[in-house]
């Protein structure tokens, strides 16, 4: 079997990896692309700890800030990895979304010990802000990177779809879903869609997949990789 994967080239190298041990072969075809913002400022001063709501943000700080004495709150498993390997040592892990890592901040942490700081891109799912700031906390939104929307899809990835070379897409945020999407509607690949099964990391990334029609759209059971990869081993 043959499946595209749709995530940044930065985030997609384990699981490139997880599906050429299954025997897939892998079709890689980015809907962004990650970007750091030049000169970008972290205040530090008076913060109880780090935010990740990405891989892409711990990869953004380690490459501009030498700090890493803070608590890092992550938003799941695959960024508490990467801040791992970037020498963070106080981790912890909501193993979730946007909105499962503002419960677990709040079930976890103090409002009076400090603000929060939250190493973002230029664009957030979610309101993890708005969450935490109902229940106390100060926060503090620095955007230290942008995921730039691609503008085509690969030949061959479009070759892929007219020749029904693929038996699935991965798909692991809204925005990437939401660009594939359109993409695909302006190559005229809708018909080539049903035949190919559409593998989504949760129900939102699916709204936007549901406009073209797939042969079938599948939820992973919980939003990580491992359930995902799960969902597409069982068919």
């Amino acid at each position: 079997m043959r499946v595209l994967v749709t995530r940044p080239k930065e985030d997609s190298a384990a699981l490139q990896r997880e599906l050429r041990r299954r025997g897939i072969e892998v079709l890689l075809d980015p809907m962004l692309v990650i970007r750091r913002m030049e000169d970008a400022a972290i205040d530090l001063d008076g913060a109880q700890g780090l935010l990740f709501t990405s891989s892409n943000g711990v990869r953004a700080f380690e490459n501009t800030s030498g700090e890493r004495g803070f608590p890092v709150w992550c938003v799941g498993d695959e960024t508490a990895r990467t801040a791992q390997a970037a020498g963070f040592t106080d981790i912890h892990s909501a193993a979730g979304n946007v909105d499962t890592l503002a419960n677990y901040v709040i079930a976890h942490a103090r409002p009076e010990n400090g603000r929060m700081v939250h190493i973002a891109g230029s664009v957030n799912a979610g309101d993890l802000a708005g969450a935490l700031r109902a229940a106390g906390f100060s926060i503090d939104r620095i955007p230290l990177y942008e995921a730039v929307p691609a503008t085509a899809l690969g030949e061959d990835t479009k070759n892929a779809f007219k020749q029904g070379l693929l038996g699935a897409v991965l798909f692991f945020s809204p925005r990437t879903a939401a660009t594939f999407v359109s993409l695909a509607k302006s190559a005229g690949l809708e018909n080539s869609c049903q035949t190919v099964n559409a593998y989504c990391l949760s129900p939102a990334v699916a709204r936007p997949v549901g406009e073209l029609p797939w042969r079938r759209i599948v939820i992973a059971a919980d939003p990580t990789r491992a359930a995902l990869l799960a969902a597409l081993d069982q068919g």
